[in-house]
């Protein structure tokens, strides 16, 4: 008898056990000293993780050439945020390659010694922003919330949670907390012809065509700092070309003599941007090195 009771209760721990591991649970700290960074994933369980970035990548402020005026906006920003000041979530918008992450990655180096610390979130664990914020409000550090490359389709879920967590839910987002997004989109989501139309009717049932329009705007909105990136010109390019050079060790003369590469292999990928500009250097200085 005494037998057969210990295998019953054998058999509820273990099934306790089983409901236990897909309940929600809190979101665990991480070892908040193994980095300045971490990104938030979610395990095979469906329970979320803050893993720190062992190697983040560096970038100065100084390496970022071609846009000052925005990346004095971002660094005004960010030291309010570190100095406990009021400061807005910031949404940077506009062409590929121009620095959008790279700058906000410069901002993190440039204040990590003074407790800025940044959480990268994909697109598809939004919805457990509430949870995030709940997990480091009460630490003395501050915090960006990145979210890299960020648009939304109609009816996705993260976008409701964004919109909800930068302004208008209850749970609001704690001082220490801010949200930086970069977007090739300035509304985050796709807008099409009809959606302006001035009509007051559709054939589908749409009464108030306008109000779709609002709604999708509605999210870039509840960001109070937009910064806008822009195409670089052949001269931005070449300088930015030139910078990169230098940073790894290629020659003043070298420099001069690399810019017919530079511009074919801008002409080559149908874009001059930073990014392009550091890939050039890149396999110029390469290159260079293999031949020395």
């Amino acid at each position: 008898m005494n037998d057969k009771f210990e295998r019953l209760v054998e058999r509820a721990e273990q099934l306790m056990a089983r409901i236990e591991s897909i309940l929600p649970q809190p979101l665990a700290q991480p070892d908040w000293q193994a980095s300045i960074a971490y990104r938030y994933r979610k395990r095979s369980s469906g329970h979320g993780q803050l893993m720190p970035v062992r190697h983040v990548g560096a970038m100065q402020l100084s390496d970022l050439k071609e846009i000052d005026g925005q990346k004095e906006k971002i660094r005004q920003n960010t030291l309010q945020l570190v100095e406990g000041r009021p400061a807005n979530n910031v949404l940077l918008t506009g062409a590929r390659g121009t620095g959008k992450s790279s700058l906000i990655r410069a901002c993190l180096h440039e204040y990590a010694s003074r407790g800025l610390r940044l959480i990268e979130v994909d697109k598809a664990d939004l919805t457990d922003l509430p949870e995030i914020v709940e997990a480091v409000s009460e630490r003395p550090e501050k915090y960006i919330i990145f979210c890299d490359d960020l648009s939304f389709e109609d009816g996705e879920p993260g976008y409701k949670a964004l919109k909800s967590i930068l302004d208008g839910s209850v749970a609001a987002t704690t001082p220490n907390v801010l949200i930086y997004a970069t977007s090739n989109r300035r509304h985050l989501l796709p807008e099409y012809m009809k959606e302006n139309l001035s009509y007051t009717h559709t054939d589908d049932g749409e009464v108030h065509p306008g109000e779709v329009v609002e709604e999708k705007i509605s999210l870039s909105e509840r960001f109070g700092l937009w910064v806008s990136f822009y195409p670089f010109t052949q001269d931005e390019y070449l300088i930015i070309v030139a910078q990169w050079l230098a940073s790894f060790g290629v020659s003043p003369e070298a420099i001069a003599a690399a810019r017919p590469e530079a511009l074919v292999w801008a002409l080559e990928r149908g874009s001059r941007s930073g990014r392009v500009a550091y890939q050039f250097a890149r396999d110029y200085a390469g290159k260079h090195d293999a031949a020395a």
